[in-house]
């Protein structure tokens, strides 16, 4: 069902988005902006950015699709619990394992598991994402920090947004890197022609990414890579900007035989304790699957 509005007087200057969260109070801002995001909602016939300043007596047509129900339950899902106290926790995503529900994935996700193995959960990010601080792809394994209250999720955030939150990756390439370190830094946003896809464009956010071969292989290179911002498949994106792609990655490279998806691993994550002021390490060994593919190299 398409519905429009023609923008008065008083909508004038208004963001586009926040428009239409004054007319959609039953939407959340994650649902429009995925509205946006997919071109169901245009401005005189043209789709237009979250962001877009809105003029009078503009017409605002959106196609309108109820959100899915996804399921928030507790259920038994296997990860690892590498630490925990009363303010936060530290966790082992397994490979496969999607982050918290949605469309595509309405339960079985990290969140229903933390929900059945830890009882309390900060609440800042809605009921859909209790916890979560900070995302892993679903084929990206590795160390992901929970927050088991407000405080300490407010802490979190910010220590991630003002980098002092540190977090390295590990990641087999296609090919050999021409440098043996280098610092990536470009602009991503969503790719115009695949949706599901994030690419390299000059009006996007800002990206950095700083890189280190640890060992170089005949047809691969094992990579350390440490994000210095943290933007949706960043990794994934700046690889194959380098046109040397994580190993396995079917979106952004080629789906490698025997392999369910990219070979990228979280493997160390360094934070001060919100609460204590302690330095936090935390480090998790590369999967079985991941150490069998590289004595394969």
């Amino acid at each position: 069902m398409t519905r429009n509005f023609v923008v008065d007087e008083k909508s004038v200057g208004k963001r586009l988005d926040m428009f239409l969260l004054d007319n959609f109070a039953e939407f959340t801002r994650s649902h429009i902006k995925n509205l946006i995001e997919k071109g169901l909602v245009l401005v005189n016939e043209k789709p237009r950015k979250a962001g877009f300043s809105l003029k009078k007596d503009m017409l605002v047509s959106i196609e309108v699709q109820e959100p899915e129900k996804v399921s928030t339950e507790a259920e038994d899902v296997d990860f690892e619990i590498i630490y925990q106290d009363k303010d936060l926790a530290v966790i082992n995503k397994p490979q496969g394992l999607v982050v918290h529900p949605c469309s595509s994935t309405k339960s079985g996700t990290l969140v229903n598991g933390l929900l059945y193995r830890i009882k309390d959960l900060s609440g800042i990010n809605g009921e859909l994402r209790p916890g979560i601080v900070h995302r892993l792809d679903k084929d990206t394994s590795g160390l992901l920090l929970i927050a088991k209250n407000d405080f300490a999720h407010v802490n979190l955030a910010e220590q991630i947004k003002n980098k002092t939150c540190h977090r390295n990756y590990l990641a087999l390439l296609e090919g050999n890197l021409k440098c043996e370190e280098g610092r990536i830094e470009t602009y991503i946003k969503r790719d115009p022609k695949d949706r599901k896809k994030m690419s390299v464009q000059s009006d996007g956010r800002v990206a950095i990414t700083d890189y280190k071969v640890l060992k170089r292989f005949d047809k691969t290179c094992l990579v350390e890579f440490s994000l210095q911002t943290g933007r949706t498949h960043q990794i994934r994106v700046h690889a194959k900007h380098l046109n040397h792609p994580v190993v396995g990655d079917k979106l952004y490279g080629k789906e490698v035989k025997g392999l369910v998806g990219q070979l990228l691993h979280a493997y160390k994550i360094e934070f001060t304790h919100p609460r204590t002021g302690k330095i936090m390490k935390f480090e998790a060994k590369l999967p079985d699957y991941f150490e069998n593919y590289l004595k394969k190299q």
